[in-house]
């Protein structure tokens, strides 16, 4: 090694960190060699560096070109006791933090939050989204979570940060202030809550939250299978105006067929006829015997259609149905 590579190898008279992707901060490889007096360090936007002398923080600097001498190391140069100014090389352990808005990061509940329902009590809920976060307080984030690190990455910071998130929406949910249809149907106003949940948490580590989205709330298949149900017979109604809807397609259907009014007719006694049978079924008072040449059939079709929907159990079906082709025996 020739003396022009010692020297290159002991003096660094360029000072720069280009960002990389999910890198928040770096400790610039100093080992062994010591900064030139008038040295170029360049602080690109949205970065930070930090100087430090043994151990203790000494100045910062703020996105901008600078020579590094007396004048604009004040910190360091008192430290030092370099009245004079330093006419030769010095060290220092300098840092770079990248603050950057670090964005299209997820998060999930591993398990479900058990929340007590106003509608349906205890229920155990999903939720899952995204956020992003900046480096907002470098001096609190380079003592709380960079220390000495020769390098600390996004990934390096995630499972704290997703677990911080759902220690918040646990305790955000778990009031059950807001019915889940409610929050379902309100995903942006409780965005904005859960925000306002994590943002002390992150803050604590001089960190910002500047974006927070849920993407989905879900709940078991089980429950959801049985919610889903309870919409259908919503829907529905009760069972008067169900067997009136029945009729009037019966009706509808009837008078498109040949036979126009006559069919409609039809139609019409084979609701009514639904409609007596549904109460029979169901515990209600005897329904009148079925009017001759009346189509059993037909009636068993419309009542599997019930059936299907789950208007009817299937024993009340199979009940009716061997009534029907009892009849026609």
């Amino acid at each position: 090694m020739g003396i022009f590579d010692f020297l290159s190898n002991q003096f660094v008279d360029v000072i720069d960190w280009v960002d990389e992707p999910g890198t928040l901060a770096i400790r610039y490889p100093m080992e062994k060699r010591e900064i030139q007096n008038g040295a170029q360090l360049t602080v690109r936007a949205g970065q930070t560096a930090l100087f430090y002398n043994e151990g203790e923080l000494a100045d910062a600097f703020v996105p901008g070109l600078y020579t590094l001498e007396t004048g604009n190391l004040p910190v360091l140069t008192a430290l030092m006791n370099w009245d004079k100014g330093f006419n030769s090389p010095f060290k220092a352990d300098v840092y770079f933090f990248s603050q950057k808005e670090q964005t299209g990061l997820k998060w999930g509940t591993q398990q479900p939050i058990t929340v007590r329902d106003k509608e349906f009590g205890p229920l155990r809920v999903r939720a899952f989204g995204s956020y992003s976060f900046r480096v907002e307080s470098v001096s609190t984030f380079a003592i709380k979570m960079m220390g000495s690190l020769e390098k600390l990455t996004v990934a390096d910071l995630e499972p704290q940060l997703r677990g911080t998130i759902a220690t918040a929406i646990a305790s955000a949910l778990g009031t059950g202030e807001i019915a889940f249809l409610d929050l379902a149907a309100n995903q942006t106003v409780l965005s904005e809550k859960l925000k306002a949940a994590v943002e002390p948490a992150f803050a604590q580590w001089g960190l910002s939250c500047t974006s927070f989205f849920i993407e989905s709330l879900s709940l078991p298949e089980e429950v959801q299978a049985h919610l889903d149900k309870a919409s259908s017979m919503r829907v529905v109604g009760d069972l008067d105006r169900f067997v009136r809807f029945q009729s009037a397609q019966a009706i509808e259907t009837a008078a498109g067929q040949s036979g126009g009014v006559a069919g409609a007719g039809a139609g019409m006694a084979a609701g009514m006829a639904i409609g007596q049978s549904m109460a029979g079924g169901i515990g209600a008072p005897a329904a009148p015997a079925a009017a001759p040449g009346e189509d059993a059939y037909a009636q068993i079709e419309k009542l599997h259609k019930l059936v299907t929907i789950g208007a009817i159990t299937q024993e009340e079906f199979d009940a009716k149905k061997a009534e029907l082709l009892g009849r026609i025996r």
